[in-house]
C-alpha cells in the first residue's frame, strides 16, 4: 500500500526555500520514510511508505490597463505559460489580473471594465489553462484586502518610504524620463501602500516563487520582510508564511522603438513606439520600419553604443529562442532593412495565433465570465483557511 502526501515546499522548513528560483516550476523533491499505522487487529501490523512531494506554489498579477505590448508577452506572459509547461503536476499556479494595482492611478471606469474582461482573455488566449493554473480577478477575492490591512498595520513607514516603484510608476503616467521629474504631491497613499498590496497578493496563497521582472525585486524583499515580521510577532506552532523567493526567468526586456532609452510601454504617446497583441500584420511592419536605429554599417550587439540595433536583435532572439550572440552574428555583414524586415515576420509569428484567439474570446463574453467565477471560487479557497489563521493569530475571533 502507498500513500502520496502533498506538501508546500515550506511545512518542513517555513522560512527557507528548498529549491532554487530557477527550478521552481520543474524540481519535484521526494523523501521516503515510514510510518507505523495503529494495527487494524491484534495479530497485523501494516507499514505504509510515505512520498512527500515538495510543492512550489507560483503567484503572479498583471494590471488590467490595456491590451498588452510586445513587452508584456515577452517579459511575462508567455513565461507565465512556459512556468504552466514545465510546472510539476503537484505545484500550483496562480495567476492574478490586479484590479485593485490598477486604482493606484487614474482610471476611467468604463475602460477599467472592459480592460478587466479583455485581460483575461488574453491570459487565456496565449495559453493558460484554467482547469491547470488558478486564473482570477483580484478583485473578487476579498482576502486580499483584509490581509493587506493586517500587513499594513505592521509595515514600518521607513520601508516604504524606500520603495522605489511608485516614483517609477508615477513617472511612466506622467510620460516622464526619469524619476526626477516626478511631482510628488501627486502621490496618493494606494500607490504608496502598492507594495503592502502586493505582499498580501503573495502571502494570501502561501507562495514560494513570484516570477518578477527586475524593477519588482525590490517589493519582493518587501514581503520577505513582511512576512518575517508576521512569523515573529504573531507566532503558532508553526511559522505561517513562508519567504517567497521571485523567480528568475529567461525574458527580454523590450525597449521602445521609437526610444530605446527606455522601456516599451502603453503610456507613451508614440503609438509607433510599441506593438500591441491587437496590431495587424501591415501596423506591425510599419512599426518595426520607422524603429530608431543609427547610421553604422552592419550589425552589432552593443546596447549601450547601439540601443536601437540591440533592442532589435533582442526581440528576434525573443521570438525565435535563440541567443542575442548568434543572432547578432548573422546580421554582422547585413544592413538594418534585412533586420528589420525579419524581426517583423517574427514579431507578426509570434503574436498571429494569439492575436487571432483573443478576437475570439473577447467576444465570449458568457464563457470570460464563467471562467473568472470558477477562477475566483478556487483563489476563495485556496486562501479562506490562510486568512482564518491569520485571524485567529492576530485576535480577531
Amino acid at each position: 500500500m502507498m500513500t502520496v502526501l502533498a506538501k508546500t515546499a515550506t511545512d518542513a522548513n517555513p522560512t527557507r526555500s528548498t529549491r532554487s528560483p530557477v527550478s521552481a516550476a520543474t524540481c519535484l523533491w521526494s523523501t521516503s520514510t515510514s510510518v507505523v499505522l495503529p494495527p487494524p487487529s491484534p495479530c497485523s501490523l501494516h507499514v505504509v511508505h510515505l512520498i512527500v512531494l515538495v510543492v512550489s506554489v507560483i503567484f503572479s498579477g498583471i494590471q488590467p490597463t490595456g491590451i498588452p505590448h510586445l513587452g508584456n508577452l515577452l517579459g511575462a506572459l508567455l513565461n507565465w505559460v512556459k512556468l504552466q509547461r514545465d510546472a510539476a503536476p503537484a505545484d500550483q499556479l496562480i495567476y492574478s489580473i490586479v484590479g485593485w494595482h490598477a486604482l493606484t492611478l487614474p482610471q476611467d471606469p468604463k475602460a477599467l471594465s472592459i480592460a478587466r474582461r479583455d485581460m483575461l482573455a488574453v491570459l487565456l488566449a496565449v495559453g493558460l489553462d484554467p482547469d491547470r493554473s488558478v486564473i482570477f480577478h483580484q478583485d473578487e477575492n476579498p482576502h486580499h484586502a483584509e490581509l493587506a490591512w493586517m500587513l499594513n498595520c505592521i509595515t514600518p513607514m521607513g520601508k516604504l518610504r524606500r520603495m522605489t516603484t511608485w516614483k517609477s510608476r508615477l513617472a511612466a503616467s506622467r510620460n516622464a524620463r526619469d524619476d526626477s521629474e516626478v511631482d510628488e504631491s501627486l502621490l496618493n497613499v494606494g500607490l504608496f501602500t502598492y507594495p503592502v498590496l502586493q505582499a498580501a497578493d503573495i502571502l494570501a496563497y502561501r507562495a514560494t516563487h513570484v516570477p518578477v521582472g527586475e524593477d519588482q525585486q525590490q517589493h519582493i524583499e518587501l514581503c520577505r520582510d513582511l512576512a518575517e515580521n508576521f512569523n515573529r510577532t504573531f507566532k503558532g506552532k508553526r511559522a505561517l508564511f513562508p519567504l517567497p523567493q521571485h523567480v528568475i526567468t529567461s525574458s527580454c526586456r523590450v525597449l521602445s522603438l521609437r526610444d530605446p532609452s527606455s522601456k516599451m510601454s502603453k503610456s507613451s504617446p508614440d503609438l509607433n513606439s510599441r506593438i500591441l497583441l491587437t496590431d495587424s500584420p501591415a501596423q506591425v511592419r510599419s512599426k518595426i520600419r520607422s524603429a530608431v536605429t543609427d547610421s553604422t554599417l552592419g550589425i552589432t550587439y552593443e546596447p549601450a553604443a547601439r540601443p536601437g540595433a540591440a533592442n532589435l536583435l533582442s526581440i528576434l532572439a525573443a521570438c525565435t529562442d535563440e541567443d542575442v550572440p548568434a543572432v547578432a552574428a548573422r546580421y554582422a555583414d547585413k544592413g538594418h532593412g534585412d533586420l528589420k524586415a525579419d524581426v517583423a515576420d517574427a514579431v507578426e509569428g509570434l503574436i498571429k495565433g494569439p492575436r487571432a484567439e483573443f478576437e475570439r474570446l473577447r467576444k465570449e463574453v458568457g464563457y470570460l465570465a464563467e471562467v473568472a467565477a470558477k477562477g475566483a471560487e478556487k483563489a476563495r479557497g485556496l486562501t479562506e483557511p490562510v486568512m482564518k489563521e491569520v485571524r485567529t493569530r492576530v485576535g480577531l475571533v
